[in-house]
């Protein structure tokens, strides 16, 4: 391996506050379908000490509102998750505030964030994610509705740039949130249109920081490592940054977050053997939380390729190890490999989808008039939560 070089140094950052909470260092794990569950964020919490602020993945107010069985699961929290911070999708103002009122309620979140940053074409073809912010009054709307019906919980909102480069939104949605009550914004750096490709645009983040400078901005997008993070704040003056798929398979990124932060050490950089022990546990703690060992083991698959990233496994390895569907089975996968690999060099870089999508889908004449809200109602609220 290399040898590490520490990251340029940072001044220590300005402690982030989202209402009443202290996010020590300022690092937030990004909400992603079928990956932020329970399980992931407490492996999460383990590597980073309890620090940091980890998000579920996206509920949809109208499951929620509903008392789906899938949503209300998803809505669960580990007894030591403190704060629960939920992550709420929604295109109905109204649906909207009936779910944060359900959560105020019942107490079953410390801090809501609004998703206006899914680009996916489920999402996006009803008006939603990053497709909504372009019709300004719904954005005003719904979000007046979720800091009305909040009281005393902090509302976020994450967003993307805008839909293409031909309408961008960030600028405009910014000094809506600010208006409305929002307690901090998280922008990812692309466009609707780039989906995950490219390079995401920091100097964006910079831009939104300087338009409102009223309240916290967090940066998204290429943080690949701890001192991809150092660079983002230094670069945008940006208040915090949110992780997405530089942690798959690497959840020890949030000790190396902390770290850098704290200038304690450098990365984890585990070898196999930490990295096969790390899978197990996370295999295992899905099967406790679905209640059945084999569907854990099944919902783990996707993890595989992540964490094997750059080990020597061959490829029939890789596919019997992702179409295990039990503990002892992927044990003893593992077990035949030769667990004494030292992390391997380039394991670091982008992983997860990386590949652009020029098109996005949206609702026949979206695009119009962003000021028409016309036909925008209940029935285009998604009905499931997650992936």
């Amino acid at each position: 391996m290399t040898a590490f070089t520490p990251p340029a140094p940072v001044a220590p950052p300005a402690p982030l506050t989202i209402g009443p909470h202290t996010v020590t260092p300022p690092v937030v794990l990004a909400p992603m379908a079928g990956i932020t569950n329970a399980p992931f964020r407490t492996l999460c919490r383990e590597f980073s000490g309890g620090k940091g602020l980890f998000v579920s993945e996206m509920i949809t107010t109208r499951a929620l509102v509903e008392r789906n069985e899938k949503t209300m699961q998803l809505i669960h929290f580990d007894a030591t998750e403190t704060p629960r911070s939920i992550q709420l999708y929604g295109v109905d103002p109204v649906t909207v505030g009936k779910a944060v009122r359900m959560i105020v309620d019942e107490d079953l979140a410390d801090h809501i964030d609004l998703n206006f940053g899914c680009p996916v074409p489920k999402v996006t073809r009803k008006g939603g994610g990053s497709a909504l912010p372009y019709k300004r009054p719904l954005l005003r709307a719904i979000l007046h509705e979720a800091v009305t019906n909040a009281g005393d919980l902090p509302v976020t909102m994450k967003m993307r740039k805008g839909i293409d480069d031909d309408h961008l939104t960030f600028l405009d949605a910014g000094r809506i949130a600010v208006e409305e009550g929002v307690t901090a914004i998280a922008l990812h750096g692309r466009t609707a249109a780039q989906h995950y490709g490219g390079t995401a645009d920091w100097d964006a983040i910079a831009r939104l920081k300087e338009h409102v400078p009223e309240i916290p901005v967090l940066g998204n997008g290429d943080i690949w490592s701890a001192g991809d993070a150092l660079r983002m704040m230094r670069e945008t003056g940006c208040d915090g940054v949110v992780v997405g798929r530089g942690c798959l398979g690497r959840p020890w990124l949030f000790g190396d977050l902390v770290a850098a932060f704290e200038g304690t050490g450098g990365p984890a950089a585990p070898g196999l053997r930490e990295v096969a022990a790390t899978m197990v546990r996370h295999a295992t703690l899905l099967g406790e939380w679905l209640g059945d060992e084999a569907r854990g083991v099944v919902d783990f698959r996707k993890h595989v390729a992540w964490y094997l990233k750059g080990f020597a496994v061959g490829s029939e390895m890789r596919k019997r190890l992702a179409v295990t569907s039990s503990l002892a089975e992927l044990r003893g996968g593992l077990d035949e490999l030769d667990l004494d690999q030292p992390w391997p060099d380039g394991a670091d870089g982008p992983r997860g989808r990386t590949s652009g999508n020029n098109r996005v889908v949206l609702p026949d004449g979206w695009l119009r008039d962003p000021y028409d809200c016309a036909g925008i109602g209940a029935d285009a609220e998604l009905d499931t939560s997650g992936g």
